[in-house]
C-alpha cells in the first residue's frame, strides 16, 4: 500500500521519477520537470496524464507535426508508433503508464 502526494513530489533533475508500481510488465511512474522530453516513440502503447501544471504534447501524425495544449486532468494516449515529444509550460507532474524499459 502507497500513498503519494504529487503536489509534494519533486525530482533532482527533469524528468526524474517515483516509481508507483509495475504490473506484469506495465509500469505506473510519477515524474516531475520542466524541461522538455525528446521526440521518442515507445516500445508500446502509453498513458500521459497531467497531474500538475501545464504541458504542451506535440506529436507526429502522417509526418505531420501538431500540438495540444495538456490541463491538469488531461490524458495523453500514445498509440504504438506515436512519435511525441512533452514540452513542460513551468513545472508539470506527469503520471505515465507503460511498458516497462519504454524510452
Amino acid at each position: 500500500m502507497k500513498i503519494i502526494r504529487s503536489k509534494e513530489f519533486t525530482a533532482e533533475r527533469a524528468w526524474g521519477a517515483v516509481d508507483i508500481a509495475n504490473m506484469h510488465g506495465i509500469t505506473t511512474r510519477l515524474h516531475w520537470t520542466d524541461q522538455p522530453y525528446k521526440w521518442h516513440i515507445n516500445d508500446g502503447e502509453e498513458v500521459f496524464t497531467v497531474l500538475d501544471g501545464r504541458v504542451e504534447m506535440r506529436y507526429r501524425e502522417n509526418g505531420v507535426e501538431q500540438s495540444s495544449i495538456l490541463e491538469v486532468g488531461d490524458i495523453f494516449y500514445a498509440s504504438i508508433g506515436t512519435e511525441h515529444v512533452a514540452h513542460p509550460i513551468g513545472i508539470a507532474r506527469i503520471l505515465v503508464i507503460e511498458c516497462e524499459g519504454s524510452v
